[in-house]
């Protein structure tokens, strides 16, 4: 852990003299490293070392807050405890954030019980608190926690930012504090990595384009590609952006919404209306809105709104009708590209 390029130095007690202290500064390596993960870089190996730091010059009354070892989660943390002095006790959450750890169950009891065995913990401090994100509340047994090892379980504000404030406020979050926002903002930042997806599933898509021209009556050109496009960028990142504005609950009816009301645009302007293009339109009216659906529907995973038995109901509705959807217009835009 000292060779951490946010660690600058050593803290402790006579308990754990050797605790890296972790700067609340970040680094341009740190900017960098952030957008490159948005982009799905190196997502799954960005962490950090599971176990205990500090910040300032805490000791054995300073408040202990909780997270995820995902770098991208232990960097927002950190940047927002300047002039803070604190513990921060890191679980191993197999770079996940903490809202999806907590679903998935490693941000946990079993593993919070152990961090604090192994960091020993109770020998640090003499108070029995920690602080925890509300948004691990769902994983985390907090009377089953105070049982096992005496410590009570205070869940803090939803945001990073607002944790100084609630320490300085007796750790009490007013109702500001526990409203889970989903902004545009916050949205528009999620869209990199639903578009490198998307992205590598058209390589294929344009390979086997690539196969079926070498046969076509009818190749596939700049216009069909366009329309392609089109429907990728309006299931992962128009739908995101402008999801609490689109009628209806379900992710991929969004999609499809404004998937068909886009592909109708352009084949419209296309001229794809007509009698000698009417099978190609219809082909591209059944096919691309769907996959605008279905790539919305990836989007459930980032989203706040959603719940596990929500989206699980979704796919069991959507995935059926997106598929036969799909080839239906994958069969008219076959017969009219190889027959011309």
């Amino acid at each position: 852990m000292s060779e951490e390029k946010f660690c600058c130095g050593f803290a402790g007690c006579c308990a754990a003299p050797k605790i890296p202290v972790v700067s609340t500064s970040l680094t341009a390596q740190d900017i960098l490293g952030a957008w490159k993960v948005r982009f799905g870089i190196g997502r799954m190996d960005y962490t950090v070392e599971p176990g205990l730091y500090s910040i300032g010059q805490p000791d054995n009354a300073s408040p202990v807050l909780v997270s995820a070892n995902y770098k991208l989660t232990f960097d927002t943390l950190r940047k927002n405890l300047c002039a803070l002095d604190c513990w921060l006790l890191i679980l191993d959450t197999k770079g996940v954030n903490v809202w999806c750890a907590a679903g998935k169950g490693t941000f946990g009891t079993e593993e919070l019980l152990y961090r604090i065995e192994k960091s020993e913990l109770a020998e640090i401090v003499t108070h029995r608190r920690l602080i925890l994100p509300q948004l691990g509340a769902s994983g985390v047994n907090s009377n089953e926690i105070l049982r096992r090892c005496g410590f009570s379980v205070i869940f803090g504000p939803v945001r990073a930012d607002d944790i100084q404030k609630f320490i300085a406020c007796g750790y009490t979050a007013d109702q500001e504090m526990r409203i889970v926002k989903f902004t545009m903002r916050d949205r528009l930042v999620l869209t990199p990595l639903e578009l490198v997806t998307a992205a590598k599933i058209s390589l294929m898509v344009f390979g086997v384009l690539f196969l079926i021209n070498l046969f076509a009556a009818r190749p596939f050109g700049m216009r069909d590609f366009l329309a392609y496009t089109a429907a990728v960028l309006i299931g992962t990142v128009i739908t995101p952006v402008l999801l609490p504005f689109i009628p209806g609950k379900a992710f991929a009816f969004k999609g499809w919404l404004v998937g068909i009301l886009g592909t109708a645009l352009i084949i419209w302007a296309y001229g794809w209306f007509s009698t000698p293009f009417l099978l190609l339109g219809l082909g591209y009216m059944l096919a691309l809105p769907v996959h605008s659906a279905f790539l919305a529907m990836n989007f459930t995973g980032s989203s706040t709104y959603t719940s596990p038995s929500g989206v699980l109901k979704e796919m069991k509705i959507a995935l059926p009708l997106i598929i036969l959807s799909l080839l239906s217009g994958l069969v008219l835009i076959l017969i009219k590209t190889l027959g011309g």
